[in-house]
């Protein structure tokens, strides 16, 4: 017995010592990343562009210009290429001014050290070039590896294993949704498949080969064919085009195979996938911990107290989602405030941009609605009928 004592005590050692050394692995990586900048040189050197380049800022000197009434402020910024065929090379660019009818505020201002894309624009003799964007891509990955840390430091096995499930349902999106909608297939279709890829991929790999998964998976893929359903319905109804943000005018000019109609169904089944995963899952948990508790719960008293939990998910989640969608539309939302001194308030509201959004909301709360009593459902009659045939 001291001995079995002993080697639950080695292993849990073990395994504290291995997630330690990853998050310190991570930790270490952040702080070079940080220090050497290797990131951005990786970059340089190996994913050099002809056409887009990599900067970094030597110095920068305020500008102003008169254009009318406004006074239009820019940066005359001196920049060291730092890939490409000129590497090496200095060069002279603007930020902000009339070029784009922009005053620059002290956050747009960039600064000596700072890295940069810039472009080169023939059009003009010489080949002056040109400011994109600052780079981020750097932050970005510093950002990522801290969210890396967190999942593996409190979620352990378990926040790997999520991990990986985010991961390939990416992989998903980038490899399958994404090429074969800009090939011109159905966008509904095509998100309906890449859906039920993500859905069983995602919870097997985050939450294991088990009964409840399956249940979880089961309730999950029937709500998915209810809300592919409602959002045909209600897009069809709403007789949306696709056309109603200036992102889809654009996608149209350079993809004019990708049907923009078909996009906006597809988009609204991709945005509560996330969600809904966590609800089916929560609904079977809930149940299988309400039956390890009282084994004697047939499967009616089961439903009844597993209803009772997801009423309070149902309360919770959708209001999450709401705020989720307002969160990402916030500027259109301030936009149609700003606007409705000029224009009535249901004007704004029956404009496609927010009645997309508005239908988005709505299908992605029926949808959580739903799946709670198909869940529920499924996971009292597997738990009740084992009780029953003990």
């Amino acid at each position: 017995m001291e001995f079995a004592n002993l080697a639950i005590k080695i292993m849990k050692i073990k395994k504290y010592l291995f997630f330690g050394c990853i998050a310190l692995v991570i930790i270490f990586l952040l702080f070079l990343m940080k220090k050497n900048n290797w990131m951005e040189t990786f970059l340089a050197n190996h994913f050099s562009s002809d056409t887009v380049f990599l900067g970094k800022v030597i110095s920068s000197a305020d500008e102003f210009s008169k254009l009318g009434d406004p006074q239009y402020q820019s940066q005359i910024l001196k920049v060291t290429i730092l890939s490409g065929p000129n590497k090496e090379q200095e060069v002279e660019i603007h930020n902000g001014g009339i070029s784009t009818l922009s005053i620059i505020n002290p956050d747009q201002k960039i600064q000596p050290g700072e890295l940069v894309t810039l472009s080169r624009n023939d059009n003009f003799e010489g080949g002056d070039y040109y400011l994109i964007d600052r780079y981020r891509l750097g932050v970005l990955l510093f950002i990522f590896l801290i969210f890396v840390a967190a999942i593996i430091i409190f979620g352990r096995l378990r926040g790997l294993a999520s991990l990986l499930g985010l991961l390939v349902s990416i992989a998903v999106l980038m490899l399958f949704v994404v090429p074969r909608i800009l090939n011109g297939d159905n966008p509904l279709l095509i998100t309906f498949l890449g859906s039920v890829a993500i859905a069983f991929l995602s919870l097997y790999l985050a939450h294991g080969f088990n009964n409840r998964t399956t249940i979880a998976l089961l309730g999950t893929l029937i709500t998915i064919v209810i809300a592919v359903i409602m959002t045909y319905i209600f897009v069809s109804m709403a007789k949306f085009v696709g056309i109603g943000t200036e992102e889809a005018f654009t996608l149209k000019l350079n993809a004019t195979a990708v049907n923009l109609h078909g996009l906006i169904l597809g988009g609204i089944i991709i945005g509560m996938l996330g969600v809904l995963d966590d609800v089916t899952i929560g609904q079977v948990t809930s149940i299988y911990e309400i039956h390890q508790a009282n084994l004697s719960l047939g499967f009616t008293e089961l439903y009844r107290r597993g209803i009772s939990v997801g009423r309070e998910h149902i309360a919770s989640l959708v209001n999450t989602l709401v705020l989720a969608y307002v969160g990402a539309s916030f500027p259109l939302f301030l936009l149609t405030v700003v606007q409705s001194n000029k224009y009535p308030l249901w004007l704004a509201i029956n404009g496609e941009p927010i009645a997309v959004e508005i239908v988005r909301t709505i299908v992605g709360s029926l949808a959580l609605i739903f799946a709670v009593p198909i869940t529920t459902l499924f996971a009292a009659y597997y738990y009740g009928e084992i009780n029953s045939n003990i």
